[in-house]
């Protein structure tokens, strides 16, 4: 006699539509003795200001330049930067099993503000929309450029996720290539949108919001969830109700909308574990390379790792690495616990 399947239960594999790969749950996992390796997640009250921080106000970085006594946000470009904008002259091969290319692009690190003891959740409503304001207009000057078709907006917050300087701030690395991750997705979403004449998040985001379990917050022009494929434990995407192929078209209560959807979401993060929550998020949204992009809806990814606690870390190894994504905790249960989880600060008690 069969056993009935039960997804709360029994070992099955999820379809990520966006990327067109599956990740393995497996939720009878949870109840094996071993439950990860402890992880040290530092917490310490920082200064508004630190003398020794490359990043904040009026200091200087470690190339010499002086930052300007700046408050609010703050972009300059990345001294030590992964892409060099230069133009080369290059003759070589482009195909067979050595193939390079040269890749140009512009690399830019955003302070989200001046006060270097605060993180995105204990920022004010109206700082954190003007780093939105700021990701808008950076996404235009750099998209306007002829050589850049894509621009790549993210954050790696915590040294657990190889975050070098605690000071509120993030990246913007624009460049010449669409990258495989975002060619991916674009594949994907314009295979849809050919069949159906919809954004697959258009639908998916309908599917998901006439289910409801996954569904962590929404407001107005957002929904805040954890996807139905997701691999990291508390895994959330960020998505917009009305299609919008990119921040470019962000009207001021969209903006606004943005801003508080991320203060709620990373809120909830830190409340899950009472910890300065790790993790890295970025925007996906349409390339800059000059074609229309129906198919695109804009969306951002939140990749936290922390497990069951503030010193157990998921890890991508062995079979993830090897084979494909997996998980334990199903993603119903993580949305469960993050939806009930306060959206006022622990530390604002």
């Amino acid at each position: 006699m069969n056993t009935l399947f039960d997804p709360k239960k029994h070992p099955h594999r999820r379809y990520n539509p966006l990327l067109n790969e599956w990740i393995l749950v497996s939720p009878q996992r949870a109840d094996r003795p071993w439950q990860g390796q402890k992880e040290k997640v530092t917490e310490e009250n920082r200064p508004v200001h630190d003398p020794d921080c490359y990043l904040c106000s009026g200091n200087t970085r470690a190339n010499g330049t002086q930052n300007p006594l700046y408050t609010g946000s703050y972009v300059f470009n990345n001294d030590f930067g992964a892409l060099l904008n230069t133009e080369i002259d290059f003759s070589g091969e482009h195909s067979g099993f050595f193939t390079l290319l040269p890749e140009r692009g512009i690399n830019r690190v955003v302070c989200f503000s001046e006060d270097h003891s605060l993180t995105l959740p204990e920022m004010s409503l109206e700082q954190i929309k003007n780093v939105v304001e700021v990701w808008q207009e950076q996404f235009n000057e750099l998209g306007a450029l002829e050589y850049i078709n894509y621009v790549q907006i993210f954050e790696n917050k915590g040294s657990i996720m190889g975050c070098s300087n605690p000071h509120p701030h993030g990246q913007i690395w624009a460049q010449s290539s669409i990258p495989t991750m975002v060619q991916k997705t674009q594949d994907q979403l314009k295979f849809y949108f050919e069949k159906h004449k919809r954004t697959l998040l258009e639908d998916y985001l309908e599917q998901e919001i006439k289910a409801g379990e996954r569904i962590v917050t929404e407001n107005e022009y957002f929904t805040a969830l954890v996807p139905f494929w997701a691999s990291w434990p508390y895994e959330i995407m960020i998505v917009s109700r009305q299609k919008r192929e990119n921040i470019a078209g962000f009207s001021e209560e969209e903006k606004e909308s943005f801003a508080e959807i991320i203060r709620n979401v990373t809120t909830r993060y830190d409340n899950l574990f009472e910890t300065s929550f790790p993790y890295s998020a970025g925007i996906h949204q349409s390339p800059t390379d000059g074609s229309p992009h129906p198919e695109w809806h804009f969306h951002m990814h939140f990749y936290p790792p922390l497990l069951r606690n503030a010193e157990i870390k998921k890890f991508m190894v062995g079979y993830e690495m090897l084979a494909e994504p997996q998980r334990d905790i199903t993603p119903e249960q993580s949305a469960e616990i993050l939806r009930n989880l306060p959206a006022i600060h622990y530390k604002k008690k």
